[in-house]
């Protein structure tokens, strides 16, 4: 296989490790990255979903002592049950609402303008979550959850499924709002991309698999790698990060990400449609 095609895998890895646990969208970075990188085409578009796979290894990775304690404890243990139900439970709504509506969403919000309006709108919305007081946190740990808190933060996802938005964002931000403290919410929007992206993934490799061949496993084998390990070194960042940080430095971010978006699209620099 090409060297050159391998570097930009690498690359995509990088940027898909970086930006998919942070509240900036990693769909956008990846349109942005690989209309830079002429790695574009159906094929990209599966390859960039497949590799959310290494990203979330990261995840079970940094988090293996709580998933094992759970799986360990989930015959016995009520605590470990309502965890393990409360992961399902707001997993639930992404499958249902991706399966009704993902290809009309692809099809009509794919466009530069709704990308940098959600980029720029949720960046409000983090400086207005990060404005309230977080002493007030009814949530504070992930086993305090109660599976309407689930739900509540398992629809809030789901607004994840407009480009620009951020799965992590939505999750994150939008648990803060209901209730959970800057750490539990993090902490469950970690848990809950378990199922989501690897069912993702899958889901995309079963449906495009007339796409792929066996030539096609060094190209994902490298994306795969360089995403888990620059998401294996966010994530360990990220969790020091909300300790004592807030996340309004990304709420800037994402306005001036928004800028870029307007600015690449209405230059012609970047195709954001197909």
């Amino acid at each position: 296989m090409d060297t050159a095609l391998l570097v930009k895998a690498a690359i995509m890895g990088i940027v898909e490790g970086l930006t998919e646990f942070l509240p900036i969208s990693s769909t956008g970075h990846l349109i942005l990255a690989g209309s830079l990188l002429d790695f574009t085409g159906a094929k990209a578009k599966v390859f960039e979903i497949a590799i959310q796979t290494g990203a979330i290894l990261a995840v079970i990775i940094v988090y293996w002592q709580k998933i094992r304690d759970t799986l360990v404890a989930l015959p016995s243990s009520r605590q470990a049950q309502r965890f393990a139900g409360n992961v399902l439970i707001g997993f639930a709504p992404a499958v249902v609402l991706g399966l009704l509506f993902g290809k009309a969403i692809k099809a009509h919000l794919f466009t530069p303008q709704v990308v940098a309006t959600t980029f720029i709108l949720g960046a409000f919305v983090i400086l207005w979550a990060e404005s309230r007081p977080q002493n007030a946190a009814r949530v504070q740990s992930v086993d305090d959850m109660t599976p309407l808190d689930a739900l509540k933060v398992g629809l809030v996802q789901c607004l994840a499924m407009i480009p620009g938005t951020s799965r992590s964002g939505a999750t994150i931000i939008g648990g803060m709002l209901l209730g959970l403290s800057r750490k539990a919410a993090t902490d469950f929007s970690f848990f809950l991309a378990i199922p989501t992206l690897i069912g993702a993934g899958v889901y995309s490799l079963y449906k495009e698999r007339a796409l792929l061949s066996a030539a096609d496993l060094p190209l994902f084998a490298v994306g795969l790698l360089f995403s888990f390990i620059s998401a294996w070194v966010c994530v360990r960042w990220l969790l020091r990060y909300i300790a004592s940080h807030s996340f309004v430095p990304f709420a800037w971010y994402r306005i001036a990400f928004g800028c870029i978006v307007l600015l690449t699209w209405w230059t012609g620099w970047v195709v954001w449609q197909d």
